[in-house]
């Protein structure tokens, strides 16, 4: 198969969709690879580390050409025209969040493949969990930052100082963004509280980390009376492929402190705060209701090379996969057939089409 690598336009994001490494085992299986020029320089990767694993060097259109396109994150309005019947396209997608390109992607009969929903019977995401580790540790350093007062926060050092209160952190979420942003506020010694709707899963995060963090059973009084005494606000919700559930209220932001800081990682799936919209690492945060929110849609792509070669990891298995088989092996394997949101014309997955108030079509009938 002819797979294409394009360089990634969104703004400010510097990851490329695979590593030279990834490149030569693809090619070593009997497959070409075209890599647009210059894709994997915001991550530290030259052209020529690509030419030398086997790569063709193209322009953005050869790379489009490909029978199967690899993606860091979802195709922008300027890459639609690249679309057409039966290209397999492997990426982010967040399609509950994007009804526009979810219209492109059925309307032009694109096989879209969503690395977060791909996921394992024990309910994990295995695309999903690299960069949510990254992101729930930057969010951790984000809100740090931005407590400080010159970034017009409260001027809150999140570890305090002897005979000083640390500053108090919340995560609304346990999973795998959570408790990274948990472990990372907690070696900044910030006094943490951790909510989620799973009692098992704080049962497990107590067990981990005994009296050093607060657990507490996520409901809407308990999230409002968190939201109200925290300096930073962690929004680390999930629901596979689905618009986040939304937590915080406007009314609750209202609530906390001026110059205090939320941080809403969901926002690539919708955002679990009323106030939170989609920025981006040029321009990150703006105030409501005198609280500084941040909400840049690709924090992993802040740390470029860390993030590059964590996602390569997670994703190369599947793409060897998906070059060698095409979509039939989403029929043969349970795991990447949950990845498939769009084929055949249709929507596939539950979740996506339930955002757009649709019936989804089974995989073996779209096919």
């Amino acid at each position: 198969m002819l797979l294409g690598v394009p360089k990634e336009i969104k703004t400010e994001e510097y990851r490329v969709a695979m590593v030279p490494a990834g490149v030569h085992q693809l090619v070593e299986a009997g497959h070409q690879v075209r890599v647009e020029a210059g894709a994997g320089l915001g991550a530290g990767i030259s052209d020529d580390d690509f030419a030398q694993a086997g790569a063709q060097l193209t322009d953005a259109a050869g790379a489009w050409e490909a029978q199967m396109v690899v993606k860091v994150k979802e195709p922008l309005p300027s890459e639609y025209d690249y679309f057409r019947p039966g290209l397999l396209l492997y990426t982010y997608l967040h399609l509950a969040a994007q009804p526009e390109l979810t219209q492109r992607l059925v309307q032009d009969g694109v096989q879209a493949v969503a690395y977060e929903t791909i996921q394992l019977p024990d309910g994990s995401l295995p695309l999903l969990v690299p960069m949510s580790e990254v992101a729930g540790r930057m969010a951790v350093q984000a809100g740090a930052h931005y407590l400080e007062r010159p970034q017009g926060g409260r001027g809150v050092l999140l570890g305090g100082v002897p005979g000083v209160p640390p500053g108090r952190v919340a995560i609304l979420g346990a999973g795998v963004v959570g408790h990274a942003a948990l472990k990372m506020a907690l070696g900044l010694r910030a006094q943490v509280t951790v909510l989620n709707r799973s009692t098992p899963r704080l049962n497990y995060i107590d067990d981990l980390y005994g009296g050093q963090v607060t657990t507490m059973v996520s409901l809407p009084q308990t999230v409002a009376e968190i939201c109200a005494a925290s300096d930073l606000v962690i929004g680390a919700v999930l629901s596979p492929g689905a618009k986040a559930p939304q937590l915080v209220s406007e009314e609750m932001v209202m609530s906390m402190e001026p110059g205090a800081v939320i941080v809403d990682v969901a926002v690539d799936q919708g955002g679990c705060v009323a106030t939170i919209h989609p920025t981006t690492h040029a321009e990150p945060v703006y105030t409501v209701h005198g609280v500084i929110h941040y909400g840049v849609a690709n924090m992993p792509g802040a740390v470029a090379r860390t993030s590059t070669f964590a996602l390569t990891n997670a994703t190369l298995p599947y793409a060897l996969v998906l070059a060698r088989e095409g979509l039939a092996a989403a029929l043969r394997d349970p795991a990447l057939g949950l990845g498939v949101n769009v084929a055949g014309g249709h929507i596939v997955y539950p979740a996506v089409a339930e955002a757009f108030g649709e019936t989804a079509v089974p995989l073996d009938q779209a096919l």
